[in-house]
């Protein structure tokens, strides 16, 4: 597979300025000879950005204006000599010379399969491939920090460290089972193991925070009718995204929306108002509704401060079953008619916030509760290792579980080569973060899920 010489489009399929054909491998050098004309007839040098034209060989039509550039191996992304041509970023021109190159001796690269080949070829470890995608899905510059040091490095760093301790507890351990009639002077196998132990408990303390960075937290927006949900998004985003009038129901369908919220990617899903109703419309909304409130990190139950409550709004509390949620007592702007001691007898454990979508007012201690019920209390300063990674989370609780059967092992005074059988699924584990111990199938999968072109 190493051997061919593959070829896309790495930008976004549209109209724009500039758009760029990549090719990686053997021939890539001598496809762009066969298909460019410079407009100075000299040779094409390592680095040196050439202006000139794609010409088709076959007809002498010109295709396009292209800067072009060279870049031999070693010292590339893929570490294989690349080409990467600079047209105008329209569908045509970008689709024509990509069939020109293909026509050449390329094939088409497979979703990600620059990036695999940046894997196979030692540029990057497996959890540095993962992270590139990361970066380019970031949706904020605190989830752009994070990936970009699992791209320089900082969890391969973290995970081989870890893995060599297990190894060297492991090689005691074979030691001690292949030299059982030698003198193999004893050692200290707890405390190592429940100092890994600790470490990985660390790391899977912030997992939760990490995906927050990564995939953003789903926040749900529900209350009954005309209680000022739509409002709420709206002040939200600082933007009129939702449609909001007098008459209840007007929300009928989800709406979402990604903020950024000091740093952190939350998703706001607008929903429709929660009620019984014989409109069909309004009842498959309503049933929508209640999809999302499954599907939610956490829950925003929105109830009208200036009315008392409503039988429907205590309905709606049974839905929130065990989810996170924040009571947010909206229409602070009008004389408070709810009974405060209701609600907090209704809802001890949520925290409650009053605010006037129509105002602002208490807009930011919103924002403060939501990132509050986020951390739940974690503190994470700019230098915290965070795993965003669902697999490497997987993983770590795998490692950690092995780590847990060994060192019972120990106490129960077992064997060795028993707790050796721990340690090793426990290496083994962490391998599959750094790629050491990857099997085909999980490259596969992993890859499957980039775009092609990176």
């Amino acid at each position: 597979m190493l051997s061919d010489t593959i070829a896309a489009i790495s930008t976004p399929i549209g109209e724009s300025g500039i758009g760029i054909i990549r090719i990686s491998g053997p021939d890539a050098l001598r496809i762009l000879r066969d298909l460019f004309v410079p407009k100075r007839r000299i040779d094409i040098l390592p680095y040196h950005l050439r202006y000139g034209h794609i010409v088709d060989s076959a007809t002498r039509e010109t295709i396009d204006e292209v800067l072009a550039i060279y870049m031999p191996a070693p010292y590339t992304y893929t570490r294989e000599d690349i080409v990467e041509i600079n047209c105008h970023g329209g569908p045509v021109p970008l689709q024509s010379i990509l069939t020109l190159v293909l026509h050449c001796g390329a094939r088409l690269a497979k979703p990600g399969e620059f990036t695999l080949r940046a894997f196979l070829n030692g540029r990057i470890d497996l959890a540095q491939s993962e992270s590139v995608m990361d970066i380019v899905r970031a949706k904020t510059a605190a989830s752009l920090r994070v990936a970009v040091g699992q791209l320089g490095g900082h969890l391969s760093k973290e995970i081989r460290s870890l893995r060599q301790q297990i190894m060297n507890l492991l090689a005691y351990l074979t030691a001690t089972i292949d030299f059982a009639e030698d003198e193999i002077p004893e050692q200290d196998a707890e405390t190592p193991l429940k100092q890994i132990q600790q470490r990985l408990e660390e790391l899977l303390k912030n997992a939760d925070v990490g995906m927050v960075y990564r995939q953003g937290v789903r926040t749900v927006i529900i209350g009954r009718p005309n209680v000022g949900k739509s409002s709420i998004l709206n002040a939200l985003l600082r933007e009129s995204r939702a449609i909001v009038t007098p008459i209840p129901g007007t929300t009928r369908d989800t709406l979402e929306e990604v903020i950024n919220l000091r740093g952190l990617p939350v998703v706001l899903v607008d929903t429709a108002g929660l009620t019984a109703t014989d409109d069909l419309v309004e009842r498959l909304g309503v049933e929508r509704s209640r999809k999302a409130i499954a599907q939610a990190d956490l829950v925003l139950l929105i109830i009208d401060g200036s009315v008392p409550l409503q039988s429907y709004d205590r309905e709606i509390v049974s839905t929130l079953e065990d989810k996170p949620a924040i009571i947010v007592l909206n229409k602070s702007d009008l004389p408070l008619a709810i009974n405060l001691a209701e609600i907090e007898a209704l809802l001890p454990t949520f925290p409650k916030v009053h605010i006037s979508a129509l105002t602002g007012q208490g807009l930011a201690d919103l924002e403060t509760a939501i990132i509050e019920a986020i951390f739940a209390g974690r503190v994470v300063t700019s230098d915290t290792l965070l795993i965003s990674n669902p697999r490497h989370k997987d993983v770590l609780y795998r490692v950690e579980r092995h780590l847990c059967a060994a060192l019972d092992g120990l106490t129960a005074g077992l064997p060795a080569d028993f707790i050796a059988i721990d340690l090793t699924a426990a290496a083994n584990a962490l391998g599959e973060i750094t790629g050491e111990t990857v099997t085909d199938d999980l490259l596969e999968t992993i890859f499957s899920h980039f775009c092609i072109g990176k």
